[in-house]
C-alpha cells in the first residue's frame, strides 16, 4: 500500500483519508503492516483481541512500520452447539480466510498479524496468508485458565458431559446450573487441548506464529508483551522476507501433523491441516496424517484424555518443551523456516522445563502409545472418516446400527434412554454438503459420556466432532449420505464394524441388498438454503479433501 503513496501525485485522494486518521506523510512512507483480529463480543474465546491488536500495533510502530487494523468474523461453536447455528462455524472458515485475503489484497499490506483464537479462526487466518504470501505472523491469543469446583479444575467438557449425567440421575439442575457458573472463569479459548488450542500449536509447529506466544493464557502476565513482541516480529519477517512460501512447506506441515499426534489433539486439525496444505500447494492425502499418527505417541497428558489443562502445559515449558521431546526422538524435521529465525533446535534449546512437571513426558516414556488419531476405510466410508483413537491399544468394535437423519433426533434418543451399550449409533445428513456446515456432534458425545457410554457405544457419523469430545467417536465420513455414500444406505439393525488394527469401518450388508437400497434412495426433503449456506453446498466438497470450498 505504502509504495508511492506519500509522493505520487495522483495519490492525493488516497493521503486526504489516510491524513484523515491522524497518519502524517513519515507514516505513509514506512511498511504497512496490517493486524487482522478476529475480535468478536459474542464468546469469551476472541475477548482479548482488540487488547492485543493495540499492542501489535505498538510493537509494529517501534520497529518502524504503520500498523493498520481491521477486524473479521468469528464463530463461537459453543454458544451454537447443538443448534441450527452450528451450521456457520466450519462455513465461517472459509469467510474469515476470504476477508483476511481480501482486505490484504486490497490494501496491499507489506506485512501482516492475524490474531486468532476459536477454531476455525486459526487455519482461516493461515489459509489467507498462503494465499497473500506477504510476511506474516500467527499470534494465538491463548487458552482460557480453568475452573473450580467442587475442589477439582474443571473446563467446558464438564458442561456438556453435566447433561448426560443430568440424565442419568447423577447431578440435578441445580447442579449442573453451579457448575455453569465456574466452568469458565474468563476470557480465553477452551482451556485444554480441544480444537483451538490443538490448531494454536499447529501454528507454532508450521512456524508461522513463535513457539510460546500462544501458550500464554489470554489474561496471563505477558500476553500483552507477547503481543508487541509479535509485532517487531512481523517487521524482521519483512526485513528477511520470510513469507508464509518459504513457511509452508511439506516438511513443516509433517512437523504440524506430529504436534497434532504428539498432543493428543481434535479431529478436526485432520480437516484443518488438509485445507491449509491446498492452500500452500503441498500434496498432502488423508491417509498420510494416518501414517504419522501411527508412529508417534502421546507425550503429553491433556484433557480431554488426560488430566491436565491448557495452563498446566504453559506453566511446565509449552510447546517448546514438546519440540524439545520430538527432537531429541528424531520424529522433526529440522529443514524448516520459522517466522521469528530461530531454528528448532534453539527452540528446543530455550524451552524452560519446570521442575518436577509431569504434563510432558518422552517418546520413550508416552502417555500413551501412539494413535491419536486413525484414518478408517472400509465399506462404510470408501473415502475414508477419522477416528479419535487416543491411544488406546487396537480393537474391534461390531454391533448393530442406530440411525439418526440429524444431531436432535439421535441427542433426544439418548437422553430418553434409547442407545444401549453395544449399539452403533448412525448419525448422518449432517456432512459439510448435507448439514450443511458439518456440525459438531459433542451434544451426542457428552451425553453418551456422561451416561457412561462413551467407552460402550461408538458413534459413526459424517459430522465431525468437538475437539471436547471423546470416546468412540468417528466423524467425517466420506463420501457423506448427502451425495449418496453408504452411510445414507445403512439402516435400524444393520452389523456395523469397527477394526482398528486394520483400519476399517465396514458395513455387513450384502452387495445385492446394498444395490436395493441405493437404487430406492433419494436424497430427503429439507427446506431450500439461501444465501452464504446455499452457496456453499453449492461449492464444498469432500471432508476427505478438507471440505473446502472451490
Amino acid at each position: 500500500m505504502t509504495t508511492g503513496i506519500a509522493d505520487d501525485p495522483d495519490r492525493a485522494p488516497a493521503r486526504s483519508h489516510l491524513y484523515a486518521m491522524g497518519m502524517t506523510e513519515e507514516d505513509m512512507r514506512r511498511p504497512a503492516v496490517g493486524i487482522a483480529s478476529t475480535w468478536t463480543g459474542t464468546m469469551p474465546c476472541n475477548l482479548t483481541h482488540r487488547e492485543l491488536a493495540a499492542h501489535v500495533a505498538t510493537g509494529v510502530r517501534r520497529a518502524g512500520g504503520t500498523p493498520m487494523e481491521f477486524n473479521t468474523i468469528a464463530v463461537s461453536d459453543n454458544l451454537t452447539m447443538g443448534t441450527p447455528g452450528m451450521r456457520a462455524s466450519l462455513v465461517s472458515r472459509e469467510v474469515i480466510a476470504d476477508s483476511i485475503e481480501l482486505m490484504g489484497r486490497a490494501h496491499q499490506f507489506d506485512a501482516m498479524v492475524c490474531i486468532v483464537g476459536c477454531d476455525k479462526t486459526v487455519p482461516a487466518a493461515i489459509m489467507a496468508l498462503a494465499r497473500l504470501d506477504v510476511p506474516a505472523v500467527v499470534l494465538y491469543s491463548g487458552s482460557m485458565m480453568p475452573g473450580r469446583w467442587r475442589g477439582r479444575d474443571v473446563t467446558i467438557q464438564d458442561m456438556w458431559e453435566a447433561l448426560g449425567e443430568r440424565a442419568v440421575g447423577r447431578l440435578n439442575q441445580d447442579e449442573v446450573d453451579d457448575l455453569a457458573r465456574h466452568a469458565c472463569p474468563g476470557a480465553g479459548t477452551c482451556a485444554a487441548q480441544y480444537t483451538a488450542n490443538t490448531m494454536g500449536g499447529v501454528a507454532d509447529f508450521l512456524g508461522l506464529a513463535p513457539f510460546g506466544t500462544g501458550d500464554i493464557p489470554a489474561v496471563a502476565d505477558g500476553k500483552n508483551a507477547a503481543a508487541e513482541r509479535a509485532g517487531e516480529i512481523a517487521m524482521a519477517a519483512l526485513a528477511r522476507d520470510a513469507r508464509p512460501s518459504r513457511i509452508l512447506t511439506e516438511a513443516s506441515l509433517y512437523n504440524a501433523i506430529v504436534s497434532v499426534a504428539a498432543m493428543g489433539g481434535s479431529t478436526n486439525a485432520v480437516l484443518h491441516l488438509l485445507a491449509i496444505a491446498r492452500e500452500a500447494g503441498v500434496p498432502l492425502r488423508i491417509d498420510e496424517i494416518g501414517d504419522v499418527c501411527r508412529k508417534v505417541p502421546i507425550i503429553t497428558g491433556l484433557k480431554p484424555s488426560g488430566p491436565h489443562t491448557a495452563a498446566d502445559l504453559w506453566r511446565a515449558g509449552g510447546t517448546a518443551l514438546v519440540a524439545r521431546r520430538l527432537l531429541e526422538a528424531g520424529l522433526l524435521r529440522e529443514d524448516v523456516t520459522l517466522v521469528d529465525g530461530r531454528t528448532l533446535a534453539e527452540v528446543a534449546a530455550d524451552a524452560v522445563e519446570a521442575p518436577g512437571q509431569r504434563v510432558v513426558t518422552s517418546v520413550a516414556a508416552p502417555v500413551k502409545p501412539p494413535g491419536a488419531l486413525a484414518i478408517l476405510r472400509g465399506s462404510l466410508a470408501p473415502d475414508g472418516c477419522v477416528l479419535k483413537l487416543g491411544g488406546r491399544p487396537d480393537f474391534r468394535f461390531e454391533g448393530p446400527a442406530r440411525v439418526f437423519d440429524s444431531e436432535e433426533e439421535c441427542f433426544a434418543a439418548i437422553q430418553r434412554g434409547g442407545v444401549m451399550a453395544g449399539d452403533v449409533v448412525i448419525v448422518r445428513y449432517e456432512g459439510p454438503a448435507g448439514g450443511p456446515g458439518m456440525r459438531e456432534m459433542l451434544s451426542i458425545t457428552g451425553a453418551l459420556v456422561g451416561q457412561g457410554l462413551g467407552d460402550s457405544v461408538a458413534l459413526v457419523t459424517d459430522g465431525r466432532f468437538s475437539g471436547v469430545s471423546h470416546g468412540l467417536v468417528i466423524g467425517h465420513v466420506a463420501p457423506e449420505a448427502f451425495h449418496g455414500g453408504p452411510i445414507a444406505l445403512v439402516r435400524d439393525g444393520d452389523t456395523v464394524v469397527v477394526d482398528t488394527a486394520a483400519r476399517t469401518l465396514d458395513l455387513v450388508v450384502g452387495e445385492e441388498e446394498l444395490a436395493r437400497r441405493r437404487a430406492a434412495w433419494r436424497r430427503p426433503d429439507r427446506p431450500v438454503e439461501r444465501g452464504v449456506l446455499s452457496r456453499y453446498v453449492a461449492s464444498v466438497g469432500s471432508a476427505s479433501d478438507g471440505a473446502v470450498t472451490v
